[in-house]
C-alpha cells in the first residue's frame, strides 16, 4: 500500500519528500515535471513522471496525499482529483504561487488541510518581531498552516504506534458514519473527559460531521463546575439523548460502552481514544489508546494540530486544564507529549479563566469527607485506608485521597465511602513501590468494577445484601470490614509498579 502520495513538485513538495523519505511507510512522487522528477529520483523517491492531475496515473490506495506544484489552479485539479480517487485520505493542498480567492475557496472544499505560503511567511516574520500573527479563525478542513507543520503528519512521529497514519484514519471513520457523531465522555467526568468530548466533536464538525458530547452521572467536583461554568463548555446530559438519533459513537477518556458511562453495556462504539490501560478488548473503527501519555487532552490537542485546527480560547483553556489535572500539573505519569501539547495550547488558553477554575469556592461536603478520612485514617506502613461512611458527592473522595497523601510516611492511600446503594473508592499512589490500578482490582474487581493507573485509580461496589443491616450495627462499620478486609488483603500480595507499557489487547 502506498502511505503517502506527493502530487506535483516544487521547493515546498521537495523539502517535504526531503523530511519524509527516512520516515515510515513508502512515498510515491507523481509530476510531469522532469527536472524535479530527476531530484526526485536522486533522493530515491519513486516517482512516476506523469500529469499529477491524472487520475489514472494514481496508485491504488494512498493514505496521506500532498498536492505541492507551484501553480495554483493545477494543484486544485489535483485535490479534487485525489478527493474523488481515495475519498477517506487525508489530503493536504499547497496554494502554490499567486493564488486567487477561487482557487482557495476550492481548495479549501476539498483538502483536509490548506498550505497559505503568503500566511506561513507572514507568521513566522510576526513570531520572529514578536508580534502576534497567528490566525484569528479556527483552522479546521481548509485551515491554514506552513510547510515545516506538515511534516511530521507525512513523515510520522515517536508519539505515533506502528500505524502512524491515525489522523486519515480517524478522519475516515468520522467520514464513513451515517448521520451526526455522539462523543460520549465517562460519567461523573473530569476536565480531561470533558475537554477531550468537546476537542473531538470540533474536528468531526471541522469536516462536515456534526457532532455532540454528552455525559452521564454529574459534574459534581467545585474545579469541575467552575470549568463549566466559567467556559462555553456545551455538553449534554446522556439523558437528553436520543441515541437512534446518531450515525456513530465515540468514547473518550474510557474504552468501553456501558463500563463507566451510560450507554448500554456493548453498544456499538466508532472511535475510541483513551489513555488508560484498556482491561479488555477494545471495539471500535478507529482505536487510539496510549497508555503512555498522560491525559486524553493530550492526544486531542495533537490531532487539532495534525489537522490545522486552531482551538479558541475556551476549548484551549479546557484542554490545558485537563492536561494538567491527570498529570498533577506535569508531576505524575507524565510524557514529552503532554508537556509539547500544553506548551501549544498556551498561546491560544485564558490563563486568567485558568486561575479562577483552580481557586473555586470548596464545598462544605469536600471538607466533611476530607475531616473524616483524617479521623478514620487506617494506617498500616506507607498504605492509609479510610472509611467516610456515606456521601452527597463522590468526586469528594478523590480529593481527600490526594490530601491523604501529604501525611508523613505515606505513599498509598485510599478513601470509599456510599452513596445511591453503590461503595466508591478513590486510591493514589506518590512514590510507591505498588501499582494502585492492580491493587483495587485485585481486591475489588471480583465483586463490582475497578482499575486506573499505577498512580491513579477508583472502584466501585453494588452494596447489595450489606445493606441489610441489624439494628445493633452501623451500615459504615459493615461497609468498613467489608472494604478494608479485601483491600489490605490484597495489599499483602500487592503487585509492583509496571517497568515498562501494558500489554496491548486486540481491537475489532
Amino acid at each position: 500500500m502506498t502511505r503517502r502520495l506527493l502530487l506535483g513538485c516544487s521547493a515546498v513538495g521537495n523539502a517535504l519528500a526531503e523530511r519524509t523519505r527516512e520516515g515510515r511507510g513508502d512515498l510515491v512522487a507523481i509530476t510531469d515535471d522532469t527536472g524535479w522528477a530527476s531530484t526526485l529520483r536522486d533522493r530515491n523517491v519513486a516517482t512516476v513522471e506523469a500529469d499529477p492531475t491524472d487520475p489514472a496515473t494514481y496508485p491504488d490506495s494512498a493514505a496521506i496525499v500532498l498536492v505541492a506544484s507551484d501553480d495554483a489552479a493545477r494543484n486544485v485539479a489535483a485535490a479534487r482529483a485525489a478527493r474523488e480517487r481515495y475519498p477517506d485520505a487525508m489530503v493536504v493542498a499547497y496554494l502554490g504561487t499567486a493564488p486567487t480567492d477561487e482557487q482557495r475557496a476550492a481548495s479549501e472544499a476539498v483538502a483536509d488541510r490548506v498550505v497559505d505560503p503568503v500566511e506561513a511567511v507572514t507568521d513566522r516574520v510576526c513570531e520572529a518581531i514578536g508580534l502576534d500573527g497567528g490566525a484569528d479563525d479556527a483552522g479546521g478542513a481548509g485551515g491554514s498552516g506552513d510547510a515545516g507543520d506538515l511534516a511530521p503528519s507525512l513523515a510520522g512521529d515517536r508519539s505515533q504506534t506502528p500505524d502512524d497514519e491515525k489522523p486519515a484514519r480517524l478522519l475516515a471513520a468520522l467520514r464513513a458514519l451515517s448521520g451526526p457523531l455522539l462523543v460520549v465522555a465517562h460519567d461523573n467526568p473530569d476536565p480531561d473527559a470533558i475537554a477531550s468530548a468537546l476537542g473531538l466533536a470540533r474536528i468531526a464538525e471541522s469536516i462536515g460531521v456534526d457532532a455532540d458530547a454528552c455525559y452521564g452521572g454529574e459534574i459534581a467536583h467545585q474545579e469541575n463546575r467552575a470549568m463549566v461554568n466559567l467556559l462555553d463548555i456545551g455538553l449534554r446530559p446522556f439523558d437528553e439523548i436520543d441515541l437512534d438519533a446518531y450515525g456513530g459513537v465515540a468514547l473518550v477518556d474510557h474504552s468501553r460502552a456501558g463500563i463507566n458511562d451510560s450507554l448500554p453495556e456493548g453498544h456499538p462504539v466508532d472511535v475510541v481514544i483513551d489513555h488508560h490501560p484498556p482491561r479488555g478488548p477494545v471495539a471500535g473503527s478507529f482505536v487510539d489508546i496510549r497508555p503512555a501519555v498522560g491525559a486524553t487532552s493530550t492526544l486531542i490537542s495533537e490531532y487539532l494540530s495534525r489537522f490545522g485546527i486552531v482551538p479558541d480560547r475556551d476549548l484551549a483553556t479546557a484542554l490545558l486544564y485537563g492536561i494538567r489535572i491527570d498529570t498533577k500539573d506535569f508531576t505524575r505519569a507524565t510524557a514529552i507529549d503532554d508537556f509539547e501539547a500544553a506548551a501549544a495550547l498556551l498561546a491560544h488558553a485564558d490563563e486568567s479563566t485558568l486561575e479562577r477554575v483552580e481557586s473555586p469556592s470548596v464545598s462544605p461536603e469536600t471538607l466533611r469527607v476530607l475531616a473524616a478520612a483524617i479521623e478514620n485514617r487506617d494506617v498500616r506502613g506507607s498504605v492509609a485506608a479510610s472509611c467516610v461512611g456515606e456521601i452527597a458527592d463522590r468526586d469528594t473522595l478523590a480529593q481527600a485521597a490526594e490530601r491523604l497523601l501529604d501525611l508523613e510516611d505515606v505513599t498509598v492511600t485510599f478513601v470509599y465511602g456510599y452513596m445511591d446503594g453503590v461503595i466508591y473508592g478513590s486510591a493514589r499512589a506518590r512514590g510507591a513501590d505498588l501499582d494502585a490500578g492492580e491493587l483495587l482490582r485485585d481486591a475489588l474487581d471480583p465483586v463490582g468494577s475497578a482499575g486506573g493507573h499505577a498512580a491513579m485509580a477508583g472502584a466501585q461496589v453494588p452494596l447489595g445484601i450489606l445493606s441489610e443491616v441489624s439494628e445493633s450495627e452501623s451500615l459504615s462499620d459493615v461497609v468498613e470490614a467489608f472494604v478494608a478486609g479485601r483491600f489490605f488483603e490484597a495489599l499483602d500480595d500487592a503487585p509492583a509498579q509496571p517497568t515498562g507499557l501494558p500489554p496491548e489487547f486486540p481491537t475489532d
